[in-house]
C-alpha cells in the first residue's frame, strides 16, 4: 500500500480528495488559535474571555459528531462533507466580521460545528480499504487532515500581515479567516463532483433503523444510555461556565440546563426506539451479529485523553509558547505548529504500527501509556528551559498523542460496520468532550507557570488511568486483519468469474451431480 501511496488513482484518489476536505475543516477550526492575542488586543478581551472563546471553539463540535454519524450513515459521504465544507463560510464570515464578545462567542460556537467533518472521512475511507489496511489508510486521513491545525498556526499570522499588514495598528485577522471560510467553501463544490461514496459494484450499508446507535443486547443498551450523559453534561460545563463571565444570566442559565436535560431524555428515547425489541427481549441477535459496546466505550475514552488532550493543547500552545519564552506572535504559531506538524508522520504511523504489530489492542494500549509519561515530563517547561529542547519534548510528546488517534481509528471501523458512522460519531464527540474538559479546567487555573503543570500533570495523569484500562479490558476486534470487512463478499476478478462460469455453463449436469 505505502509504495502506491502517493499515486492519484482509484482508492488513492478518493483518499487524498478526502483527507484535504479534512485538512481544510481543521484549517477553519483552528483560525482562532494563532490570533488570540490580536484579537484580545483588537477587542478589548479579558483573559478569560479569550480561554472562553477557545472552549466555545470545540463546545457544539461534540452533538455535531453524533448528529453528522447518523446523517452519514443514512445519506453517505459524499453529500454529507461537500455541505459541510460549504456550510463552513457562513460561521468564518461571522467570525471576520464581530465587533463585541458576544458576537465572537456565537459565531464560534456556530464555527465548532465543522470540527465534526472529521468522522465523515472515516467512513469513506472504510468504504475504500480493507481492514488489513485500513489503520494506515486512516491514519493517513487522520494526520494528513490534522495538519491543518499547524498549517493555520503557522501561515494564517504571515497571511494577515502580508495582505494588510495592519489597520488601525492591528495585524489584519479579520481577512486571514474570513479567507478560510471561503476555500472551504469552493473545495466542498469540488468534493461534491470528484468522489463516490464506494467502489463500483459495492452496496454502501446503512443501519436497519435511524435516530440512535443500535447495540446488540440490553447490557449494552444500558451502557449505550450511560456513556451518553458526558456527551450532553458537557455542554452544561460549557453553559456554566459563559454564565461565570457573564454571557448569560441565572435564569437563563437554568434555562440551559433544562434544554439539555431535555435534550439528553430526547436523546435516551431515540436510543430507547431503535433498540427496543432488544431490550424488551423480543429480539436476540445471532453470535455473528453481535457486538459489545464496552468497546466502544473504551475507544470513546482513548479518544477523550489522546484527541482530546490534542485539541486543548493546540488551544492554548501559541500562547505558552509567547509568554512563557517571550516570543512574537509569528514565532509563537510557528514553533506551537510542531506539535501538530507530528500528525503528518504520527499518526499514519500509529495505523502502521496498529496494522503491523498484530496486536491493535496492546498498540493502543502502548501508546496511551506513552502519551501520559510525555505529558508528565511536559509539565516541567518553564522560562528557564532551553528552547530548542521544549520544542523537541513537544514534538515526542506529541507522536505518542496522534499514533494513539490513528491507533484509535484503526479499530473504530472494524466494530461494526454498518454503523460505523455513528460509532466514529460518539467516539469523535468523546475527543470533543475531552477538550472542553480540559480547557474549562485551564481557563480555572492561574495564568502561570503552575497553572500550566497543574494543566499538563492532569493530562498525563488520565492518559496513565485510560492506558490501564486499554491493558485489562480492550479486546482484540474480530477481523483485525481480513482481506475484507464485515458482511462483504469478496469481489471476484475477471478470471475467477470465467472460471465459474464455464464450470457452471458448460459442464453436464451428470458431472456435477
Amino acid at each position: 500500500m505505502l509504495k502506491e501511496i502517493f499515486s492519484f488513482r482509484d482508492r488513492y484518489r478518493i483518499l487524498h480528495l478526502t483527507w484535504f476536505a479534512f485538512f481544510l475543516s481543521f484549517v477553519v477550526w483552528f483560525n482562532y488559535a494563532p490570533f488570540q492575542t490580536a484579537i484580545k488586543e483588537a477587542i478589548g478581551l479579558t483573559e478569560g474571555q479569550v480561554r472562553t472563546i477557545a472552549i466555545c471553539n470545540v463546545a457544539l463540535t461534540v452533538p455535531a459528531r453524533i448528529i453528522i454519524g447518523m446523517v452519514l450513515d443514512k445519506y453517505g459521504p459524499r453529500i454529507t462533507y461537500s455541505l459541510l465544507l460549504m456550510y463552513a463560510a457562513l460561521p468564518c464570515l461571522a467570525f471576520a466580521m464581530a465587533q463585541n464578545f458576544g458576537q465572537l462567542v456565537i459565531s464560534r460556537l456556530a464555527l465548532s460545528i465543522v470540527g465534526a467533518g472529521f468522522v465523515i472521512g472515516i467512513r469513506m475511507v472504510a468504504e475504500w480499504f480493507s481492514p488489513k489496511e485500513i489503520g494506515v489508510a486512516e491514519g493517513i486521513y487522520g494526520g494528513w487532515g490534522n495538519f491543518g491545525s499547524a498549517a493555520a498556526a503557522f501561515t494564517l499570522p504571515s497571511i494577515a500581515i502580508a495582505t494588510g499588514v495592519f489597520a488601525a495598528g492591528q495585524i489584519n485577522w479579520r481577512l486571514a479567516i474570513a479567507l478560510t471560510g471561503i476555500v472551504a467553501a469552493v473545495y466542498g463544490v469540488i468534493y461534491f463532483f470528484s468522489v463516490q461514496d464506494t467502489p463500483s459494484g459495492k452496496v454502501y450499508q446503512r443501519p436497519n433503523r435511524h435516530g440512535g446507535i443500535e447495540v446488540t443486547s440490553q447490557k449494552s443498551f444500558w451502557l449505550l444510555i450511560l456513556t451518553n450523559i458526558p456527551l450532553v453534561g458537557i455542554l452544561g460545563v460549557l453553559a456554566w461556565r459563559i454564565g461565570q463571565i457573564g454571557l448569560i444570566n441565572q435564569t437563563q442559565l437554568v434555562i440551559v440546563y433544562l434544554l439539555l436535560l431535555g435534550l439528553y431524555l430526547f436523546q435516551a428515547y431515540k436510543c430507547w426506539d431503535v433498540n427496543r425489541d432488544v431490550v424488551t427481549g423480543k429480539k436476540r441477535y445471532s453470535t455473528e451479529e453481535r457486538y459489545e459496546f464496552s468497546q466502544v466505550a473504551i475507544l470513546e475514552l482513548t479518544y477523550f485523553v489522546n484527541f482530546g488532550s490534542e485539541l486543548a493543547v493546540v488551544s492554548m500552545l501559541p500562547g505558552f509558547f509567547e509568554t512563557t519564552f517571550g516570543l512574537n506572535k509569528v514565532l509563537a504559531g510557528m514553533i506551537a505548529a510542531s506539535y501538530a506538524f507530528m500528525n503528518l508522520f504520527a499518526r499514519p504511523g500509529g495505523g502502521l504500527v496498529s496494522d503491523s504489530l498484530g496486536s491493535r489492542k496492546w498498540t493502543m494500549t502502548v501508546l496511551t501509556g506513552g502519551m501520559g509519561i510525555g505529558y508528565l515530563f511536559f509539565s516541567g517547561i518553564n522560562n528557564n528551559w532551553w528552547l530548542p529542547l521544549a520544542i523537541l519534548l513537544t514534538m515526542a510528546c506529541s507522536f505518542f498523542v496522534q499514533a494513539g488517534e490513528g491507533s484509535t481509528f484503526a479499530i473504530v471501523p472494524l466494530v461494526k460496520r454498518r454503523v460505523t458512522g455513528q460509532i466514529a460519531g460518539n467516539v469523535g464527540a468523546y475527543g470533543n468532550v475531552g477538550a472542553v474538559a480540559y480547557l474549562t479546567l485551564y481557563s480555572l487555573l492561574p495564568a502561570s507557570d503552575v497553572g500550566n503543570r497543574i494543566f499538563f500533570q492532569t493530562l498525563g495523569v488520565t492518559a496513565l488511568i485510560v492506558a490501564f484500562l486499554c491493558g485489562f479490558f480492550l479486546k482484540e476486534p474480530k477481523g483485525s486483519f481480513a482481506e475484507h470487512h464485515e458482511g462483504e463478499t469478496p469481489q471476484e476478478t475477471p478470471e475467477q468469474l470465467s472460471v465459474r462460469v464455464c464450470s457452471e455453463d458448460f459442464i453436464p449436469q451428470s458431472y456435477k451431480d
